[in-house]
């Protein structure tokens, strides 16, 4: 059998989507993956209409068989150590975006991805941001710029009440991955709908 693919999973305060992600996890995981979770602090300690912190850490500790990173001090290792060989960031808020493409290392998930980065390693983003086509436009276009950064696909998931508003079809993370280990764009980068 093959070596697992060792992904670091970090999941962002889109507590909408969440749901979504631990959806594509057992995929991930039949796909001979490993996965690291990591998460932010705000997905580590707020509780909102889709559920708790606790429950949701509970949940991804039992899909993946780890406790997910929750520090910045505990995901600073992982490039040293160079541990991953790929990290996803899904859902990606706009405010996580903005950060990643401004070198701002306040998280454990940006942290991780700073980690990550300097192994020349790639990181694939799914984003999950109510200003898409607006203040986040230009983060999106600048990272879709730089190198070892790709994205899921993603499309305008509601037109009527949020025009603006992107979030990543999470059905594609597994491909965008593997064109992402081959160092290529998944096409096409933006999806009708889910």
């Amino acid at each position: 059998m093959c070596k697992p693919l060792k992904v670091g999973l970090c999941i962002t305060g889109s507590f909408c989507t969440h749901a979504d992600i631990l959806k594509e996890i057992p995929h991930l995981i039949a796909n001979n993956i490993d996965i690291t979770p990591i998460i932010s602090y705000n997905v580590a300690s707020t509780d909102t209409r889709f559920g708790t912190a606790k429950c949701f850490i509970e949940q991804i500790t039992l899909l993946t068989n780890k406790p997910p990173i929750k520090t910045i001090t505990e995901a600073e290792p992982l490039g040293p150590n160079n541990s991953l060989d790929i990290l996803v960031i899904a859902p990606c808020t706009g405010n996580t975006l903005a950060k990643l493409n401004n070198g701002i290392t306040d998280s454990p998930v940006l942290m991780a991805a700073k980690a990550h980065l300097r192994n020349n390693k790639p990181i694939v983003i799914g984003l999950s941001t109510n200003d898409g086509l607006g203040n986040s436009l230009r983060n999106i276009s600048e990272l879709l710029n730089k190198k070892n950064i790709f994205f899921v696909p993603f499309y305008q998931d509601n037109i009527t009440l949020k025009p603006n508003s992107l979030i990543s079809n999470t059905s594609l993370i597994l491909p965008t991955i593997k064109e992402a280990l081959n160092n290529k764009q998944i096409q096409p980068i933006l999806n009708i709908s889910k």
